[in-house]
């Protein structure tokens, strides 16, 4: 029976496009009936290096060959070794692999307030986020998150979170009490509408946090593993935080997350503190491996930089041509928005129906996320194709 046509047993949870992909393969992705698209979007910014990257293909067959999961009562070689390059390339010090990007950042919060309670010996549980954030889809993640659409109908929502303004110093420093533990940012919100934060607000946030001892969770989930041009976006803010949290972009696709944190706040996990079942197996960690030893010995970051250059320009010119329509573009690196002055839906299903994946950010956002193997060539071609979905409006 064609999956088109049967009867779906499937939760409607899901806003889902009129499309059965079924193979991918470097910046491109095929539906069941043979149809080519062009993906910008990276599976939300998860194919990094393109659909089944070559490199983690095979580490993959390998370790299929070989093992597949044996569960963190074991010491897992490949874990070490993941973490050994995570730690290197941001700085931090210890890592704990998980599955998903909620996940990470349920580690994160967890971590956080047991460094309060359990290292400092305080009673402190309150994390403060941002307006317009996005931190995932669990309880605690979604309550975390400072936007109401992502929480209809899930009260009550766990205590112990406040959100504040985006880039409102005034407005954090009144939020920090007694009660305080951490702070927890995106600092470019990619769901939020592609917002990066301000330089010098992020360095000020690491000197309040300095100051009552506060830790600073900065969620690279969708920023992290090169795709704002450096490994991690905190790297063009001058800062180093506390604890990171990761997931997207780390297993080219494979299910992955992770936090690295410095090691007095890592030092907070104790044996049985925290767990997961399926976090860091031989095969997510092979993922991992080959996804960042790909990135790193590729030279990606100057590629992302010089793609996000010629993206912008490219962009730029559109807007000069339709001023009327698009009214900015921001973001960094290979994370950019696009906020018209109407709404994206149908110039995203125009572009669809031209064989060109894009996404939202927003109701009037078009999120650009393609991968650090895009060329120039399909940059002209998406371009081409915006062209002509803006001229259909």
């Amino acid at each position: 029976m064609s999956t088109a046509t049967s009867v779906s047993h499937l939760m409607n949870n899901y806003a889902r496009w009129p499309i059965h992909l079924v193979k991918g393969q470097g910046n491109k992705v095929w539906d069941d009936q043979g149809k080519e698209y062009l993906d910008f979007t990276s599976g939300i910014a998860v194919t990094s290096l393109g659909h089944v990257p070559p490199a983690v293909a095979k580490r993959l067959h390998e370790q299929v060959d070989t093992l597949w999961h044996c569960s963190n009562l074991y010491h897992i070689p490949l874990q070490e070794q993941v973490a050994a390059i995570l730690a290197d390339v941001s700085g931090l010090d210890a890592a704990f692999f998980c599955n998903s990007g909620a996940e990470a950042n349920e580690a994160a919060i967890k971590i956080a307030r047991r460094y309060a309670q359990k290292v400092k010996g305080t009673n402190r549980c309150e994390i403060i986020t941002f307006e317009q954030s996005f931190h995932g889809r669990t309880l605690a993640t979604l309550t975390a998150t400072g936007q109401a659409k992502v929480k209809d109908g899930f009260a009550p929502l766990p205590d112990g979170f406040k959100t504040v303004p985006y880039n409102d110093m005034q407005a954090l420093r009144a939020a920090v009490s007694d009660q305080t533990c951490a702070i927890m940012l995106e600092l470019v919100q990619g769901e939020g509408g592609v917002h990066p934060a301000d330089e010098a607000w992020v360095k000020e946030i690491r000197q309040l946090c300095d100051q009552h001892d506060l830790v600073m969770i900065v969620d690279e989930i969708q920023t992290g593993i090169g795709r704002t041009g450096t490994w991690f976006a905190y790297q063009q803010y001058g800062i180093k935080p506390d604890v990171i949290s990761l997931a997207k972009g780390l297993g080219s696709g494979f299910p992955v997350g992770a936090i690295v944190a410095q090691q007095k706040v890592a030092e907070a996990f104790s044996a049985g503190s925290h767990g997961s079942t399926f976090g860091g197996t031989p095969l997510a960690m092979s993922a991992a491996l080959a996804t960042l030893e790909t990135i790193r010995d590729g030279q990606y970051f100057d590629k992302v930089k010089e793609l996000s250059q010629y993206l912008i320009g490219s962009l730029q010119a559109l807007q000069t041509q339709y001023p009327e329509k698009i009214r900015k573009i921001r973001g960094k690196g290979l994370l950019l928005g696009v906020e018209l002055n109407t709404e994206v839906a149908d110039i995203l299903a125009y572009m669809r129906a031209q064989g060109v994946l894009l996404l939202s950010a927003g109701p009037q956002v078009i999120r650009f996320l393609p991968s650090f193997i895009t060329t120039p060539a399909e940059i002209d071609h998406v371009m081409h194709v915006l062209q002509q979905a803006l001229e259909s409006e």
